[in-house]
């Protein structure tokens, strides 16, 4: 039995592109700030990839990897390579690194289908908000725990930054623990702060360390 309705005249379902619905029928209809994952083929690596978009152009790349060696090195290829071109060449081009052409795969499947960062941002978000993104200190954050059976957990980075000491409770628990933030630590050194002023300016504490009833280095007593 046929459809009394004809379909044909409707089109795409509309996608939210910056505070607008679009019906999204051509590369150049799409903007949008999103990001992608992807990891590379042995899976010994990932990459994010954010990109800022604007009527189909890249105009912003920011390439984050964790892996081997070769993968940072195609990162800053990556980077040379994506602002100024559509959204179809950087599909297409060969980034090098397995898991930078992953991310820019799911970049797209974002994008194309309405999932991005800006999609009610009214005219979106401007050129320079992924590097915004990192913080005040232009960092990227890298979780680095390491665990062992018996000795237990080892804070070694967290979003704040290196982990200097851990605080234990009674229980050899961790309650709390004291960090020092690279990118202030590395602002100070660049506007001209004595370097142990620097380090005592950047380093904080999270959490109950001043309670703790042991302290202990993470990567000493690994």
């Amino acid at each position: 039995m046929s459809c009394p309705i004809n379909m044909k005249g409707f089109g795409p379902s509309p996608i939210p592109e910056e505070a607008n619905w679009v019906q999204l029928k051509d590369i150049k209809q799409i903007s949008g700030f999103s990001h992608g994952c992807g990891k590379c083929a042995p899976q010994q690596g990932t990459c994010k990839l954010t990109l800022n978009v604007k009527d189909g152009i890249i105009k912003e790349a920011l390439v984050e990897t964790i892996g081997c060696s070769g993968m940072t090195h195609s990162a800053a290829m990556a980077a040379e390579i994506l602002p100024g071109k559509t959204l179809l060449e950087a599909l297409n081009t060969d980034l090098v690194c397995d898991a930078i052409n992953d991310a820019m795969k799911n970049i797209f499947l974002q994008l194309v289908y309405g999932r991005s960062q800006s999609a009610f941002s009214e005219n979106g978000l401007a050129v320079g908000s992924a590097l915004e993104d990192l913080g005040k200190t232009l960092s990227s954050n890298v979780g680095t725990i390491y665990s062992q059976d018996g000795k237990g957990t080892r804070y070694l980075n967290l979003a704040e930054g290196y982990i200097t000491k851990e605080g234990l409770d009674e229980n050899g628990e961790i309650i709390g623990y004291e960090y020092v933030s690279v990118g202030s630590l590395m602002k100070s050194l660049r506007e001209g702060v004595d370097a142990n002023e620097a380090i005592k300016k950047a380093t904080k504490t999270y959490g109950r360390f001043n309670e703790a009833v042991s302290v202990i280095d993470p990567r000493r007593e690994a």
